[in-house]
């Protein structure tokens, strides 16, 4: 996922536009606040950000970007029609990663996003490209670690099994049923009232991210997406 922060809503559009169209997803914020609601939702591949924003300069976001245990290695690039060399390296001084003056070419926008993401995922420690994150809960499989705003879980064997499970798939509900038969396996006879249970537990564990795992009622549970 590609955040675009840019106030300007036509230019917001063509470029998140063309970078859907390229096959790359995408999504706008026109201010700050915007932002940093799409980063509590899901920690982004990359950022495309402009200078001069409503709420907010560019370079202030940037440098919180840097600070942020989630965001710091996220790679950013600086869109703003700022061109002088001094505006410049300051950004790049500043942690960004790549800087793409106004007015851009949209196929150049589109490619530079494309290399940004490359070199992302070549530079970024395996433990954190297998990583899922959901809000602030980050799960690493196969350390069978979990993390609720940078503090360690500790989570039975099922717990995290649970947790997983939903943080695999954010927004699908499953039912109880789906739940017993995947986490639990199919030689479980327990019944559905095992599910529930687990879930307060997570819960409780999860703290203030409780309400990042859903109930739909009637129907089961979802990991919010």
């Amino acid at each position: 996922m590609i955040y675009y922060v840019e106030d300007d809503k036509n230019i917001r559009e063509i470029a998140v536009y063309a970078l859907r169209q390229a096959g790359i997803d995408a999504r706008g914020c026109a201010d700050d606040a915007e932002f940093r609601v799409a980063c509590a939702e899901r920690v982004p591949d990359a950022v495309l950000l402009d200078i001069m924003l409503p709420d907010a300069s560019g370079l202030d976001i940037l440098a919180r970007i840097r600070k942020d245990p989630k965001l710091r290695n996220v790679p950013v690039m600086m869109l703003t029609a700022k061109d002088a060399e001094l505006d410049k390296v300051q950004a790049l001084d500043s942690g960004a990663d790549d800087y793409l003056s106004k007015p851009f070419g949209i196929m150049e926008m589109v490619s530079r996003t494309r290399a940004l993401i490359r070199r992302a995922a070549r530079s970024a420690p395996a433990d954190e490209r297998t990583a899922l994150v959901v809000g602030d809960v980050m799960l690493w499989p196969e350390r069978r670690d979990a993390t609720v705003d940078g503090n360690e879980l500790q989570l039975t064997m099922r717990e995290f099994d649970l947790l997983e499970f939903l943080m695999r798939e954010p927004g699908v509900v499953f039912s109880r049923e789906v739940l017993l038969q995947r986490v639990w396996g199919w030689d479980f006879d327990g019944g559905s009232r095992t599910v529930d249970v687990h879930v307060q537990q997570l819960r409780a564990k999860l703290g203030d991210a409780a309400d990042l795992i859903e109930t739909v009622r009637g129907v089961g549970y979802r990991m919010r997406g």
